[in-house]
């Protein structure tokens, strides 16, 4: 899917931060696991969150890992055999940072195990897309499109 040449990224770029939010994401679980390691737990699940927040709110292009990836990944690679729409992307980010979002609610709110099961849910997502090129949020914001596009 394209559409102008300002809005359309380099689906690697994406693919890239998946993998290392998974990475965060399984050390997030397995702090999660121990309660005495929550409170580092609890940090880096916000840490997340916030990156989250910039990719929904600035789009994908415009956080750090993109920034690691357009500077030290992308330089070694071929270009890309195409471009995508950074609206879907930039759609999971907030998919992302919802799911985040409610798992730091559960916990504040006096459920501490929200944030295992909210991680445990991105790491799905964000594996997901890292391993196998399959981005939920992605699908997510194809599938309301069409709908919106039917009424």
């Amino acid at each position: 899917m394209t559409t102008n040449k300002k809005s359309e990224i380099d689906p690697r770029g994406p693919r890239f931060g998946a993998t290392i939010t998974s990475v965060l994401l399984l050390v997030v679980i397995w702090l999660s696991l121990d309660s005495a390691s929550l409170p580092a737990a609890l940090i880096l699940f916000e840490v997340l969150a916030f990156l989250f927040a910039l990719g929904a709110v600035l789009g994908t292009s415009r956080t750090p890992y993109a920034f690691i990836f357009r500077k030290l990944i992308r330089p070694r690679l071929k270009p890309p055999s195409y471009l995508e729409d950074s609206k879907p992307p930039q759609f999971a980010q907030g998919v992302g940072l919802f799911v985040t979002l409610i798992g730091l609610t559960l916990y504040f709110g006096g459920v501490t195990s929200g944030i295992l099961f909210a991680a445990v849910a991105a790491f799905i997502a964000a594996f997901l897309n890292a391993a196998f090129n399959l981005c939920l949020g992605c699908q997510l914001y194809l599938v309301l499109r069409r709908l919106s596009s039917r009424n």
